[in-house]
This record gives structure tokens, C-alpha cells and sequence, in this order.
């Protein structure tokens, strides 16, 4: 679990400390972790019956890299990536490659392509879902917008809903809201995906 410090009580006051500490974040330990969770997925993913994922392109310090995205593509899955809409639920589009993402707001690469509608996530047998924090019981703690929180509940009950953090951003407990979605996996640089809760 995390070594934070779990003077944080709020959600606002755990946002503020790990998104400081992402931004403290070196390019080298970034990258290596970006690889490491590029490994895990793939393996975890090799042994599951997925065709379809949804993902998300990382902009800031979110984990991860937009290889994966191209190496879910080369071991021959689809990829849904999420279109931001208004205050409503996320919409959803096929990555394709690079060269398919466009600019968007809130500093966000978005697929270029046809919009497949809310209810598209339904499609995806596994959701790799972007988060600051997730604790042991699955509460995720995103940026605060609410755009997950109202798109999950279209996602396929059976497909796993899996958080993609740091190692230190797994952690015993978070505060959680009735309406926080909660996860159903975690997917960490060294302890790969984990099932939730534990």
C-alpha cells in the first residue's frame, strides 16, 4: 500500500498532495513506470477474453504512456477512447493511431473519428480508467469533474473496472461519495492488476 501521508482527510485535500506529487515527478521514473504498467496490462489482458478496452491518452502526470494504446491495437484489440461532452457522460471513439487524436478541451487528446455515443462503453470487456488515488475497497478518486462517476454505470457489469495509478497512490482509505463507481481492479507499475477489494 501507499506511503503517503494519511494526514489527508478530504478529497480536495488529497488531490492537492498527489497531484503536487506527480508534478514532482522525474521524466526517468515516469517513463519506467509507463513501461511497467504497459507490461502488466498486456499480460493481465493475454489472459483474459477481451476484445474491446476501454483506455484514455494520459496528458500531465497521469501513469501511463499512449504506447499502450498502440500496443492494444498491435496485439489485436479495439480501443475506445472517452470524448469529453459538456457536464454529460463521456462519449466514446475508436483509436486508430496517433495520428488520429486531436486537441481538446482541458488539455486532452480525443480521438478524431466518428462519436459512438455514451452507451459505447458497454461494448469494452475491460475498462482501464484513469484516477489520482484508489484505495482497498475500490473507491477511486479522480480530478473531480464527475465525467467517470457518469459514464461507468453504462459499462458492462462484467467488465472489470480497473484504476490505473502509481504504487503510492494505492491506498488504505479514501473518502467515498453513494455515487462513486467503485473499481473492481487496480493496475500498479510493480504489483500489475489487482482485484478489488482487498
Amino acid at each position: 500500500m501507499s506511503s503517503l501521508d494519511e494526514s489527508c482527510t478530504t478529497k480536495a485535500e488529497w488531490r492537492r498532495r498527489l497531484l503536487q506529487q506527480r508534478r514532482d515527478m522525474d521524466e526517468t521514473t515516469r517513463s519506467a513506470e509507463a513501461r511497467a504498467l504497459q507490461e502488466a496490462a498486456l499480460a493481465w489482458l493475454a489472459e483474459h477474453p477481451v476484445r474491446t478496452v476501454a483506455a484514455y491518452v494520459p496528458v500531465g502526470g497521469e501513469p501511463g504512456s499512449p504506447d499502450l494504446l498502440e500496443a492494444l491495437r498491435a496485439a489485436g484489440l479495439r480501443v475506445l477512447l472517452p470524448v469529453v461532452n459538456r457536464r454529460q457522460p463521456l462519449e466514446w471513439a475508436d483509436y486508430t493511431g496517433p495520428d488520429s487524436l486531436r486537441e481538446a478541451g482541458f488539455n486532452l487528446l480525443e480521438p478524431a473519428g466518428q462519436r459512438l455515443g455514451a452507451a459505447a462503453v458497454g461494448e469494452a470487456g475491460a475498462l482501464l480508467v484513469p484516477a489520482l488515488a484508489v484505495d482497498r475497497r475500490g473507491v477511486r478518486l479522480g480530478r473531480g469533474a464527475g465525467y467517470y462517476d457518469r459514464s461507468l454505470p453504462m459499462a458492462d457489469p462484467a467488465a472489470p473496472l480497473i484504476a490505473v495509478v502509481r504504487d503510492e497512490e494505492f491506498v488504505p482509505e479514501l473518502p467515498g461519495e453513494p455515487h462513486d463507481v467503485r473499481m473492481t481492479g487496480v493496475l500498479t507499475p510493480q504489483r500489475g492488476v489487482v482485484s478489488l477489494p482487498v
